[in-house]
């Protein structure tokens, strides 16, 4: 009759076709909940074995789970096993596996190079093992996966610290640059023992490093193409400079600290010739000063100009207190008089371009003049509206000086001291400190010093020194970045980022600067072979020069530079190349580095030659560095981003929420987390996994933190994957899936049903890590894992798996499945925890001796397993058993027979496939409901016991997204069962206390 049943139902839903979404196909009744999981655990409703109980007569004939797979790890024991996995399981080799085998795709994440300049931290960590767990993923799914790992190795971090206290004193080039390789060299030993001991995968004999002599000549490659361009090029002009360092710093190379504390002061420029409009109106009322307002005032005496926004408006302002006359913004008057305590009156009013002409007196050098010029980069946020400037202490001063051909003379030596060019008094004096007050002073003095307050506000400070900056002129080399911010932004527009809400700070950073300053004042890094003559300091720099400089690093290393004797650097058949080229001796070789942020920008050509790779994954710190960087000389060079996509992610915090550091004690060591630190009850070895669980379940978009309940969470959430893993692998004991698997049709319907969601679980597995969703992974297990599985799944099939006989189709097709479900489950976090992953494999069912996960691919689910009407006969039982369950609150289901009453239509036909009589202790149905026995009628029976409980509903069936619509009601009655308890599989079947079930009788007695 069940086939006549399945029969029946496959004819009524042939109709449908099989591209019914899940999601589209059933609309509960608003009646009950349709949750297959409502009020049901692992235990709750679930049949005990007697051997579950203890010892007892029947223990030896129940079928319990037998498994070697220890549920929990800790200490050594765990820290033991890890290393032993990836020994066993060729985790070493398993890049040089993957490169070497055919593969349709390839999959090219490039990795940005860390800072060879410290130990390994948790920063670190987050960024390895997120890139690991993407390459893991695509290598499973049989893509030839390209990471190349790198290191970033030059630059004057690494420099101080090489050094530390004996400086740069006495010390050639070379001795220098010997001592930070051998600094270098160290932290990329410790940094890379760090990344392998956390299972990140890569050939780890052959990474990229900044100072290789082949990096160095790729670099040069780019550098002579962008050279040529006339993209790069040599100025003089405003540059950050560290005065703590003496080198001049690139954008990327600052930290803003917002509680910067700057003297800032109102000062006064006497109007020596009035603009001719002014004239006009208050020529006749006396003196007027115009006001400016300034945070860095040792910048005064370099003052060129004032100027003044042309579309603005201005006003002559009497103050009520003194009667002075000042010019400033009619928009900043109100704000001024609150500021100086006074009353400001308005005795004329001018537009901007009305101001032209004015000439200021200069207020501490005496006979100097400065004009009234537009801008239009004065703002009325804050100030007066004129803005003081200074065109070799600011950028936009600059431009200002370009435009109207004004000087640009420092006064600021690399020391961050005044020259001599700055007069006596101020000579020698610290511009951030002495200097500044002295100026104040000098102001003061003359009486143009108006008012002085202390102003907090964002700083640019050196990020290595951590000691604020100057603005300085210096002859420089540049890259014109204005020439390629159009076509950078074209080629941004066509790149993935992730989250998209980052796109808009890294256009943000294209728009701030027009051009970049590569050239550094060290020894520790690329030199820029550029030759001087001796003379005229011209540059002597073209493609033979730099070709024949790029093959000698090629073979020698770029410490050649200062090794090899000027005729072997610039050798004559080369000059004979340049125009009037005069002799070798006439010539010295240039002493400054390349940025490390044009050495890390360079990767794409020494790494990925003609590719792009497919993803960059740095943190947000990047957007304004080796993104932007790799980008522009990309751009320059091959007119495209070398990055079709870019992820990137937040910093890690303590749990607190606050920046890690030393001073706080808040710092937490990758090492001590894997390893345990001295006190094992405060610092546990939680093992390599729980570090990448960490990273996979954060949300790395906003800050990441971690702490002691952070990893405790995740060794938590461990434990209780290893535990369901165990449940499986124990019932999974025996059992051969290639010998012994049942095919999906004569599967029980819940064994069936549990493969379709099987195969709906693995496909929002791919899509989570297809969009860098490792977190949304975590969250699809864990869902799957309670609520589809513990308690739906494992509390139904308990009986059918410890009781009926060993090799039963019942018994088998319920461990076909879960053979399919832990093989599922294992890949699916396999790229989150490699370790657990290959140690499951280790203990599982089907595959020979010397197999590993990684090395068979990604999850294998077939589309058969998505079958017509199955889905809806399972669900639909199961908001019947939601009803039943409801009507029982805190009771066990096997303790009750069913009476279900549906409507002759589609929904009985369903469910009556689940059960082949009237009337059953033993059906699919009634291992659904979890109850001793279930009757399906077309109506209840109209003599029922007064105890019975009646709860009812409805079931809608919604089919080609409405076409095929229908709604059955039902009603179920809930009668405390008369049968007694089974002594061996504790369901209420038995006719007497004492004696097994009918069920239990016949394996028992077939045992004998």
């Amino acid at each position: 009759m069940l086939l006549c049943r399945i029969s029946a139902v496959s004819q009524s839903v042939a109709r449908w076709g099989t591209s019914v979404r899940r999601g589209a196909l059933l609309h509960p009744a608003l009646s009950f909940n349709t949750s297959r999981c409502q009020n049901v655990s692992s235990t709750e409703g679930t049949v005990h074995p007697a051997a579950a109980q203890g010892a007892g007569p029947y223990r030896d004939s129940v079928l319990l789970p037998r498994t070697e797979f220890p549920m929990k790890l800790t200490g050594q024991n765990l820290i033991d096993r890890e290393v032993q996995i990836q020994q066993e399981c060729g985790f070493a080799e398993l890049y040089s596996w993957q490169r070497e085998r055919k593969a349709k795709k390839e999959y090219c994440l490039h990795d940005g190079p860390p800072y060879a300049n410290g130990d390994p931290h948790v920063g670190h960590a987050l960024n390895k093992i997120l890139k690991d767990i993407q390459n893991r993923f695509e290598m499973l799914r049989g893509k030839q996966v390209h990471y190349v790992p790198g290191w970033d190795c030059h630059g004057l971090p690494i420099e101080l610290k090489a050094l530390g206290e004996l400086g740069t004193s006495g010390l050639s080039p070379l001795q220098i640059r010997q001592k930070a390789r051998e600094f270098a060299e160290g932290a990329i030993a410790r940094q890379r023992a760090a990344f392998q001991r956390w299972g990140v995968m890569a050939d780890w004999d052959k990474c990229y490093y900044t100072f290789d002599g082949t990096y160095e000549a790729a670099q040069l490659k780019v550098f002579q193409d962008m050279h040529s361009k006339g993209l790069i090029y040599q100025d003089y002009k405003p540059v950050f400079w560290s005065p703590s360092s003496r080198t001049a710093l690139a954008e990327a190379e600052l930290e803003y600290n917002p509680q910067h504390v700057s003297k800032a002061i109102y000062a006064t420029f006497a109007l020596a010739t009035l603009p001719p409009k002014m004239a006009e109106a208050v020529g006749e009322l006396g003196s007027i000063s115009v006001l400016v307002w300034t945070t860095q005032p040792w910048t005064i005496p370099a003052n060129q100009a004032v100027c003044f926004m042309p579309n603005a408006q201005y006003s002559v302002v009497k103050r009520r207190d003194s009667s002075q006359l000042l010019l400033v913004a009619t928009e900043r008057v109100s704000s001024l008089a609150t500021l100086l305590s006074t009353e400001l009156e308005s005795v004329g009013t001018f537009t901007g371009t009305e101001l032209e002409g004015g000439v200021c007196q200069h207020p501490t050098i005496p006979k100097k003049e400065v004009p009234l010029l537009p801008a239009n980069f004065v703002t009325m946020g804050k100030g007066t509206g004129l803005v003081h400037t200074a065109p070799a202490h600011g950028m936009e001063d600059y431009s200002v000086a370009s435009h109207f051909k004004l000087s640009v003379e420092c006064i600021v030596d690399e020391e961050g001291r005044f020259t001599e060019l700055a007069g006596p008094e101020l000579q020698s004096l610290s511009v951030m400190g002495e200097g500044n007050d002295t100026v104040i002073s000098m102001l003061k003095a003359v009486g143009s010093l108006v008012k002085e307050e202390e102003c907090v506000h964002s700083y640019p400070y050196d990020w290595r020194s951590k000691e604020p900056v100057v603005i300085r002129p210096s002859k420089q080399w540049f890259i014109d970045i204005a020439s390629l911010k159009d076509k950078a932004k074209e080629v941004l527009a066509k790149v993935r980022v992730i989250p998209e809400s980052a796109r808009g700070s890294l256009l943000a950073h294209l728009d701030r600067r027009p051009y970049w300053c590569i050239s550094r004042q060290r020894s520790w890094g690329v030199p820029i072979p550029v030759f001087y003559h001796k003379e005229t300091g011209e540059p002597l720099i073209n493609k033979h020069t730099v070709s024949h400089v790029t093959q000698l690093f090629s073979e020698k290393g770029s410490d050649c530079w200062w090794e090899l004797p000027l005729e072997s650097l610039l050798p004559p058949e080369v000059l004979k190349k340049v125009s009037h080229p005069g002799e070798v001796t006439d010539y010295e070789r240039g002493d400054d580095v390349l940025d490390i942020w044009f050495d890390s920008g360079t990767s794409w050509a020494a790494v990925l030659g003609d590719s792009r790779a497919d993803v960059y994954v740095e943190g947000k710190d990047q957007i304004g560095g080796w993104f932007q960087s790799s980008l522009l000389t990309s751009v320059a060079v091959q007119k495209r981003a070398p990055y079709k996509a870019l992820m990137i992610h937040d910093f890690v915090i303590s749990e607190k929420g606050e920046k890690m550091s030393k001073s706080l004690g808040n710092i937490v060591d990758p090492d001590t987390v894997i390893h345990g630190g001295e006190d094992p009850s405060v610092s546990p070895a939680y093992g390599v996994d729980v570090l990448r669980w960490w990273v996979a379940e954060s949300n790395v978009f906003s800050e990441v933190q971690i702490g002691p309940n952070v990893l405790n969470s995740a060794r938590d959430s461990i434990n209780k994957l290893r535990n369901t893993l165990k449940f499986l692998l124990g019932n999974l004991q025996g059992f051969d899936p290639r010998t012994q698997a049942v095919d999906p049709k004569e599967m029980h319907y819940i064994d069936q049903y549990l493969l379709h969601l099987l195969r709906n679980y693995s496909m929002k597995m791919t899509d989570a890590y297809n969009d860098f969703g490792a977190g949304r992974a975590i969250r699809l297990l864990q869902a799957f894992i309670t609520r589809d599985l513990s308690k739906f799944y494992f509390s139904i099939i308990k009986d059918r798996l410890y009781c009926d006989p060993e090799d039963s189709l019942g018994r088998r097709s319920c461990q076909t499945v879960l053979e399919e479900i832990l093989d599922g489950v294992t890949r699916s976090i396999a790229p989150i925890l490699p370790h657990l992953a290959e140690e499951v494999y280790l203990h599982a069912p089907g595959h020979n001796e010397g197999e590993t996960l990684f090395r068979s691919g990604w999850i294998k689910s077939s589309p058969v397993w998505r079958r017509p009407g199955l889905e809806e006969a399972v669900e639909g039982a199961c908001a019947i058993r939601d009803s039943f369950l409801s009507s029982i609150p805190g009771r066990n289901a096997a303790e009750y027979e069913l009476t279900i009453e549906i409507e002759p239509g589609l929904l009985f036909e369903l469910i009556e496939s689940l059960q082949d009589e009237p009337t059953s202790s033993s059906s699919q149905l009634t291992e659904l409901m979890m109850s001793s026995q279930t009757t399906l009628t077309s109506a209840l029976p109209r003599d029922l016991p007064a105890d019975a409980l009646i709860s009812n509903g409805s079931f809608l069936i919604n089919l080609e997204g409405g076409v095929i619509r229908e709604d059955s009601a039902y009603q179920v009655a809930a009668v405390p069962t008369s049968m007694a308890r089974c002594p061996r599989c504790r369901r209420y079947t038995s006719s007497s206390p004492d004696c097994p079930c009918p069920r239990c009788q016949t394996i028992l007695t077939r045992a004998q």
